[in-house]
């Protein structure tokens, strides 16, 4: 009996256990927005932040010190209920920011306000509640005052609450502190502080000769208008100024930046001493770049340092980073020798020396050691596919490469820079946090990420490379196959694409980068690959700037090459084959339907660009020039001039609010379509701008799969 029982018992169990290696998994459970998405995200529950050189571990509530001598051993310093009630008005503190300075110091955030604390005393030194309908917030580099906008008007506070107009424009037309230049060029913020926290510098924009594009929100019973200023290719274009806000006199200068009033001022930085601003000046045809300095106090303008210039574009995305202890020194980032890399000037425009060298880019900078002698970076030294750490001797140039383990890595260093924390992934690695000694070598892991899918039979994704249509360029492309893959059967197969600027698909990260839809697809029995054509990021300026003037031509010649490769694997079916993608991926969707009308069943295109003279200024004659300059390369790249070769079924996606590529662009489409006499169908999310967001989200990838099964599987 006790026997039977016992094998009973085992019976069950080795049924649950083959039920969970076999699991299904819903996009409920691998879509953001899903009821049980977070149950398959891999996490890492603890956090590291430098103070000085203390490594300070927050778990929870609690704070902890790290032994750097053995990394095991942690402290419990405080927890943050701890800051006292009456300094943050009894508001319950959700994290802590510690700076790297080692100050004492931290900053503490509240679901509503934050504050500065003091290790030392205990004591709140400041803390600063969120104004109402406060949007753009940044806080001085003491915390003591926060700058915010409200509408289209910027504003500063203090600790105290008194609130200080900086600006009172009436006119909508008209906005302060906030982005600018559809946050192209690395802007992703109108305000900025000076070192000191005394002055305040910040975007004015003039978008009031911008045509007002309608958008209709259909959420009231009578719909409402709510306009967006969208200058198109080859349109009038809005201005900026740069402001600067003294706080003691209560003062605003302007920076005297001269004619031509259309052009981008980009990568605002301040001096040390906060005496003067430097800010990189491109022209509106995006070819021509200055370096241009301006005193804070009267606007004028002080020197043009260098000059950048190149045939196609240049495209400014940092600000210069002084060099630490050297105030007459900085960095700057340039593509000027085919890749991204480091220089070294003196502030009076004389270039010291170029830092880094090589087939290879930076792709972030990390900070200075406390000396100021080495300078931290991230790059693509190892492979274009992987983040590594580096350091540079900026007396010899001398470049280490400190991170060792294969994959993508996220770094941050302590004040002295003898030691870095490391977050990463890898194709096989959920996240670690490492702890690395840049004097001694070798790592210690901290912490490390749960394998979500442990025991469950997974869709493998493989990483391969292929040729480019040029015959020489090595492009990176992933795979996702069904678990129970048979190479005797003939699999249907979705080539998902993006293939636009500034992006990476295939990266040496968790599953090679594969999304929980990707892995959905491959669960119900499609093969899933995507590739990184030219013209994307990472890969040096002649990768990239290949498309210029004629997007979607060697994108598409590119993306041919992974087809053709597809057609040739005696487990693909070419008579099921179907793509899909967003936004520029929407377009290429499309494109790759009307250049080879006749290799894919059927294709879904969210948000597409149909045509680049409905695009927006910045972006658009960055890589196609106006449509005045260019009208050979805008009508060879629309897709409204071909809506008549369509032979694939093809589903149209957009938000009905998207500011980003408008609905113009969906429509127009569909109504070349219906001259042509051909139907692809359209479904709108009312209320979602450029991409569906919440639990919507899950809906837009049922409706893609159902789309696929319909005609592909």
């Amino acid at each position: 009996m006790r026997r039977g029982f016992t094998f009973l018992l085992l019976l069950v169990f080795t049924c649950l256990a083959f039920g969970q290696q076999n699991r299904q998994f819903t996009l409920d459970e691998l879509i953001p927005g899903g009821k049980n998405y977070a149950r398959y995200v891999p996490r890492i529950a603890e956090q590291y932040q430098w103070h000085g050189d203390e490594l300070m571990m927050l778990r929870g509530d609690s704070v902890f010190r790290v032994d750097l001598a053995d990394p095991v051993k942690k402290r419990f310093l405080f927890r943050f209920s701890e800051i006292p009630e009456e300094g943050r008005e009894g508001r319950t503190v959700s994290t802590v920011s510690f700076d790297r300075e080692g100050s004492g110091r931290l900053k503490f955030f509240t679901a509503d306000g934050a504050g500065v604390y003091d290790l030392g005393s205990k004591q709140v030194i400041s803390f600063i509640g969120l104004p109402e309908n406060s949007e753009n917030r940044e806080f001085s580099p003491n915390g003591l005052y926060m700058a915010y906008t409200r509408a289209n008007n910027l504003y500063v506070i203090d600790a105290a609450g008194e609130e200080i107009a900086i600006s009172s424009e009436e006119n909508s037309g008209i906005v302060f502190g906030q982005s600018v230049h559809r946050n192209e060029f690395g802007i992703n913020g109108g305000i900025f502080w000076s070192p000191d926290g005394s002055k305040l510098a910040f975007y004015r924009m003039d978008e009031s000769m911008v045509a007002q594009y309608p958008i209709v929100d259909i959420s009231a019973r009578i719909a409402t208008e709510k306009p967006v200023r969208y200058p198109m290719a080859g349109e009038k274009s809005h201005e900026v100024t740069i402001g600067v806000y003294d706080l003691k006199s209560r003062q605003t200068i302007y920076l005297k930046t001269g004619e031509p009033r259309e052009k981008y001022l980009t990568n605002v930085a301040w001096s040390p001493d906060a005496r003067h601003i430097y800010v990189a000046e491109l022209n509106r045809e995006q070819n021509h770049l200055k370096m241009n300095r301006y005193d804070a106090s009267t606007g004028d303008f002080d020197k043009t340092l260098f000059e950048e210039t190149h045939p196609k574009y240049v495209e400014p995305e940092n600000p210069v980073l002084f060099v630490r202890n050297n105030p007459e020194q900085f960095i700057w980032q340039s593509e000027r020798d085919g890749f991204n890399h480091l220089y070294l000037y003196h502030i009076s425009g004389r270039l010291l020396k170029q830092l880094t060298h090589g087939e290879w880019e930076v792709t972030d900078l990390i900070g200075f050691d406390r000396k100021g002698e080495q300078l931290f970076f991230v790059s693509t030294l190892a492979t274009p596919i992987e983040r590594h750490a580096c350091r540079v001797n900026l007396k010899n140039g001398k470049i280490d490469r400190l991170t060792a383990v294969p994959g993508m890595h996220t770094v941050t260093v302590s004040n002295s820079g003898r030691y870095l924390v490391t977050r990463y992934t890898a194709h096989d690695n959920p996240g670690k946090v490492d702890l690395v000694d840049s004097k001694k070598g070798g790592a210690v892991t901290l912490a490390a990420a749960r394998n979500p899918f442990a025991g469950i039979s997974m869709p493998a994704v493989e990483l391969g490379t292929l040729k480019a249509a040029d015959g020489k360029t090595d492009l990176y492309y992933r795979m996702v196959k069904p678990a129970n893959f048979d190479p005797a059967r003939k699999y249907p197969v979705v080539v998902y694409v993006y293939g636009g600027p500034h992006s990476q698909l295939v990266q040496n990260r968790w599953r090679y980068g594969s999304g929980g839809w990707e892995t959905y697809m491959a669960q119900k029995g499609y093969i899933v690959f995507v590739m990184d054509n030219r013209g994307t990021s990472f890969r040096g300026r002649d990768f990239e700037d290949v498309t210029h003037r004629q997007l979607g031509v060697e994108e598409a010649k590119d993306q041919m090459c992974g087809v053709e490769y597809l057609k040739s694997l005696p487990y693909v079916d070419p008579d099921r084959m179907g793509i899909h993608g967003w936004s520029f991926g929407g377009f290429m969707t499309i494109n790759m339907l009307l250049r080879y009308p006749d290799l894919f069943r059927a294709g879904v295109a969210g948000g597409p660009v149909t045509d680049w003279s409905y695009y927006e200024v910045m972006y658009g004659e960055r890589y196609m020039d106006t449509p005045q300059e260019n009208p050979e390369g805008y009508a060879e790249t629309s897709l409204l001039r071909k809506a008549d070769r369509l032979k694939s079924r093809l589903l149209i996606i957009h938000g009905d609010e998207d500011p980003v590529v408008v609905m113009q662009h969906s429509l127009q489409f569909l109504k070349s379509s219906i001259a042509s006499g051909r139907h692809p169908d359209f479904f709108i999310y009312p209320g979602h701008e450029h991409n569906m967001i919440g639990r919507d989200r899950v809906h837009l990838h049922e409706h893609i799969t159902r789309y696929f099964d319909d005609f592909c599987r």
